[in-house]
């Protein structure tokens, strides 16, 4: 293969045979990433036929990690870290010693020396970044408080690796026999304790004030590219200035950029122009992860590598589900972090690597780890799936008032639906959202235009996006809403929103505006009646013309004028009275219509 046609190649043949695997697993009812392992597995070194550049499949995966935490990051706060840290900051490093421990056990009762049996147990201890974002995603908690959680559990193995990383060389050399310098270790320790603080500090100090205004700036100019450029750019660029300055991970600088760049107001419109690319380089990752597969191993190593799965999914998710139990929150959020943390992904794999270079790790613990992170990966979907089942058989039934924790009502909340969305911050849109909220009534409005911005009234209230855009709608908590009302007069406009509506959610009931004569004839369907959600079309010039109707033939109208010419002989008295029946309430919206 021509060295300037590799990175082509590689795409070409990994992402064709991805899609195909990908839908074969899907058919099959498999999670579609199996299908992504396996076009891995079929561009391998160790496989025959095409063989795809492994350092550019690498190097694409790292693309697809920042960007996935990055946009992870801009729906994740400092405060939701921080509301989780009780839990998660011991928890994880509970978690990782133990993992650890009972992986340097088992691989010395296989005969390895001390060091290597810490190696691979460390190796197995640490989570994908990858899995388990996806795999929250795909049942819809990545938002809730249980997703905080085992998010705010895989910052905490991130920021223990990035210091083991460090320290692993002088580790090294206390296997080997030999003794580390002076105070090498100590200083290493603080070298690396320095940098994670100064990191974390210039990331709230400088990347808190800088970030939203560099994406303001963008958002000036108008442009659709130069905003997406900007949001990659900072997502790509933040996370490698703090790999290179601070030696923390890619994924974690990453993912402090989009917490940071969550404090404007275009976070939400952010998050939707990076998802594509996430999607497109989370594929790869699963790509590259595949070709470092050998599948030898488990035909020579059939034991050993069913040791080190259940090491993965058995010892790693029941640590974590006891201490979270044992922290006092449910059985739903203990089975969920298990769940999430039952796999091993790229820093197990770049702590192999670095073991193997060392002298550490055998070429057979590689092999091992890597067979163990693609088996685990591939089950993953399966656990994620169960966490409910198994929670309502065995679970729910035992303590349901403890069992109804604030995800629970959360969803009884949602089902009561008492939420309007309201599409577009022109005067209706703005005086609608004052009078429900006047009423108490839970208000977000959607609007594109920056010009428009309610953010400062509404804050996160006000979502500055695209209505036309399914996850917008999902962003704005449209399963929380009864209605939809579209204010704007575009018919166009008014008539995808409630076609994306429909498709997001047909419970909601939507109410749209026709301004001209004739514009009612695009909402309807082929069928020629409207769409079943669309519960009323205002027209508005017809509206206009009853209102109007009402006033010049109502009390005030023309039957005063007459009642008034048929009596030109009375007293002043009477004529007081004629004056004083013109001061009369205004008709209700109602009782015009009747008029």
């Amino acid at each position: 293969m021509h060295h300037e046609f590799a990175l082509i190649a590689t795409l070409a043949w990994g992402l064709g045979l991805a899609l195909v695997l990908g839908f074969a697993a899907t058919k099959v009812k498999l999670p579609a990433l199996v299908g992504y392992l396996l076009a891995g597995v079929c561009i391998a070194p160790t496989t025959p036929g095409f063989v795809g550049d492994m350092d550019l499949a690498a190097e694409l995966s790292e693309v697809g990690v920042m960007l996935l935490m990055f946009g992870v990051g801009l729906h994740f706060s400092l405060t939701d870290l921080l509301r989780v840290k009780t839990v998660a900051l011991p928890g994880a490093i509970i978690q990782m010693a133990i993992a650890t421990a009972i992986g340097m056990g088992m691989a010395h009762w296989w005969g390895w020396s001390w060091g290597e049996a810490f190696i691979l147990g460390l190796s197995l201890s640490c989570a994908s970044t990858v899995v388990l974002m996806k795999g929250l995603e795909a049942k819809g908690w990545l938002q809730r408080s249980r997703g905080q959680l085992a998010v705010g559990w895989l910052v905490v193995e991130d920021l223990v690796t990035v210091l083991l990383l460090v320290l692993l060389p002088s580790i090294a050399t206390f296997f080997k026999g030999d003794a580390p310098g002076d105070g090498s270790l100590t200083v290493a320790i603080l070298e690396t304790t320095v940098l994670i603080i100064g990191f974390i500090a210039s990331m709230l100090v400088i990347g808190r004030r800088v970030l939203p205004w560099v994406l303001f700036q963008a958002v000036k100019t108008g442009s659709q590219e130069v905003f997406t450029l900007c949001v990659i750019a900072i997502a790509i660029g933040v996370a490698y200035a703090s790999a290179q300055i601070f030696n923390v991970s890619f994924a974690l600088g990453a993912f402090f950029a989009g917490m940071m760049m969550r404090e404007s107001e275009y976070s939400h419109r952010a998050a939707l122009q990076t998802l594509p690319l996430q999607d497109a380089f989370s594929v790869i990752f699963f790509l590259g992860v595949g070709m470092l597969f050998n599948p030898m191993i488990i035909i020579d190593n059939p034991l050993h590598v069913l040791g080190i799965v259940l090491v993965i999914i058995v010892c790693k998710s029941i640590t974590a589900a006891v201490w979270v139990k044992v922290m006092g929150r449910s059985y739903k959020d203990a089975l969920t972090v298990g769940a999430a943390l039952a796999q091993v992904g790229e820093f197990s794999f770049i702590l192999a690597g670095l073991g193997l270079n060392l002298g550490l790790l055998p070429e057979e613990g590689m092999s091992l780890i890597l067979a163990g992170g693609i088996i685990s990966i591939a089950l993953n979907p399966l656990l994620f799936a169960l966490v409910e089942p198994v929670h309502k058989r065995f679970f729910l039934k035992e303590n349901p008032a403890v069992e109804e924790d604030e995800e629970d009502i959360e969803e009884e909340k949602a089902a009561k639906r008492d939420r309007v969305i309201i599409i577009g911050a022109g005067v209706l849109g703005r005086e609608l959202a004052e009078g429900l909220m006047a009423k108490k009534i839970d208000v977000v409005i959607i609007e594109k235009n920056i010009e428009r911005s309610m953010k400062e009234e509404l804050g996160d209230h006000f979502i500055l996006g695209d209505a036309m855009q399914k996850q917008t709608l999902e962003f704005a908590g449209i399963e929380r809403a009864r209605w939809v009302v579209v204010s704007t007069t575009d018919p166009v406009i008014a008539r995808k929103v409630v076609d994306v509506v429909g498709e997001t959610d047909p419970e909601v009931r939507v109410v749209a505006i026709a301004d001209k004569t004739g514009e009612e004839k695009l909402f309807l369907d082929t069928n020629g009646e409207l769409p079943l959600h669309l519960e009323h079309l205002l027209q508005l010039r017809h509206e206009a013309a009853k209102t109007i109707l009402s006033y010049v033939c109502g009390p005030r109208g023309l039957r005063a004028v007459s009642k008034v010419k048929r009596s030109p002989d009375k007293d002043s008295k009477e004529t007081k009275e004629t004056k004083s029946a013109k001061v009369v309430k205004e008709p209700t919206q109602a009782e015009a219509q009747q008029g």
